[in-house]
């Protein structure tokens, strides 16, 4: 959420800033609900003042002999009415603020190119170089269908479309992808490893921005008097850990690595990558989540970044680093780093990591605060998170690039000590 004392302050330049999200900010429009709410606030201030003097002059009627209701009457003359409509109407109009900064987004970064969307997202760096092979490479739908462990149709039949079934072999690489990805951001990047619940109330959803404005996207499950929400992400759970808490300066920076499913419904990709596993509606991720305070913030987005990126060079998988525009930017974040990995089956890259930084915008809806020791008061969090990685892509990223031309698929060497050596799939 943004600071309200910003947009008062300048709401025109918070428009302008929005508009390279595609976001129109109706200046006016604020404008006059803001006048109305400091009009109530006063009105409501001064019938207060007027409702003070009042007791006064009723204490001193029934000094007079006046009896309490007789001398209430007297004075009041429709006060405590007008200071409840007053305090009404003021809470109402706060309300229709607050609703309004909810459904904002976060100002972009100022180096946030502009643009419409991801063919608009500027390359900043590559590793590697395409995969080359020299026969017609398969995708990984048909690749998993020869070695009979990845099957679309059973997953249907189960459940419904964008699901699948793996099995055997394909299905322990799933893991192992996993194992690889956690024991190195623990091990070696220092995350702590932390398990969390896969289902959430709203106010988790509401902190880290994906309601009010994303509920059509989320898998929602009533339950008794209550709903929970399917989680989108282990961004959701992990970052509501510092909701309404000040965290001591000595603990900063926190760093957590998760792994969870994920559901979504898609809601707006209809469509879109409809054949194989690029876009289900349940999928596996090892999220990276990092708290730190304010002067640490851009820093963390670089190093969070760099850690997804070490599973990519551990797996061997070419990928590109790009910058994403103003158009593509998500809703809560200030600046966005996609990593790509090339997909012989595509002739393509596909983003397979997004590493973003929210700076305060969640930890002011979530009010997550850190107490700075030199000025000793509560101040907000900046917030990071990105996928160190979207397993399912990884997946589908390697049996691509390890492809042979029978159909098998190479297990990559920092895989095997999770496989008992396995030299190939199929």
């Amino acid at each position: 959420m943004l600071d309200i004392r910003k947009v008062r302050e300048n709401p025109e330049q918070i428009a302008t800033a929005l508009k390279i999200k595609g976001y129109d900010f109706d200046v006016n429009a604020f404008i006059e609900l803001d006048a109305k709410r400091k009009s109530a606030d006063i009105t409501s201030q001064n019938l207060q003042a007027e409702k003070k003097k009042a007791s006064k002059q009723i204490g001193l009627l029934i000094k007079d002999g006046m009896s309490p209701d007789e001398a209430k009457q007297k004075v009041m003359s429709g006060i405590e009415t007008q200071l409840k409509d007053a305090v009404e109407q003021a809470k109402s109009i706060q309300e229709s603020i607050s609703d309004l900064l909810m459904a904002m987004p976060n100002i972009p970064d100022e180096s946030v190119p502009a643009g419409k969307d991801e063919d608009d997202n500027v390359e900043v760096r590559t590793w590697g170089e395409p995969t080359e092979l020299s026969f017609e490479p398969k995708d990984h739908v048909d690749l998993g269908q020869l070695i009979g462990e990845l099957n679309f149709e059973l997953a249907a039949k189960i459940t419904g479309s964008r699901f699948a079934v793996m099995q055997g072999q394909l299905a322990r690489m799933h893991r192992a992808l996993i194992q690889l990805m956690l024991n190195t951001h623990t091990d070696e990047h220092g995350y702590d490893e932390v398990y969390v619940p896969y289902m959430v109330n709203a106010d988790s959803l509401k902190g880290t921005g994906q309601l009010p404005k994303f509920e059509e996207d989320l898998f929602k499950i009533p339950f008794n008097d209550t709903h929970y929400y399917l989680i989108p992400t282990a961004e959701v759970p992990v970052t509501n850990i510092v909701r309404d808490e000040i965290i001591d300066a000595g603990k900063l920076p926190m760093k957590f690595a998760c792994h969870t499913p994920c559901f979504r419904s898609e809601a707006g990709s209809y469509g879109r990558d409809t054949r194989g596993m690029i876009r289900q509606h349940q999928f596996e991720k090892v999220e990276l989540v990092q708290m730190v305070e304010p002067s640490k913030s851009d820093e963390a987005l670089e190093q969070l970044t760099s850690h997804a990126e070490t599973i990519l060079q551990k797996l061997e998988l070419p990928y590109r680093m790009v910058k994403l525009c103003g158009g593509d930017l998500g809703f809560s974040a200030a600046i966005t780093y996609d990593l790509e990995v090339w997909l012989p089956g595509q002739q393509k890259f596909r983003e397979i990591s997004s590493c973003s930084s929210f700076r305060d915008y969640q930890a002011r809806r979530m009010q997550a605060r850190w107490r700075n020791p030199e000025t000793g008061k509560p101040e907000l969090l900046h917030t990071i998170n990105g996928s160190g990685l979207a397993v399912g892509r990884t997946l589908v990223a390697v049996m691509e690039n390890y492809q042979q031309e029978d159909g098998r698929i190479k297990v990559p060497e920092a895989l095997k000590p999770y496989m008992n050596n396995l030299e190939f799939l199929g």
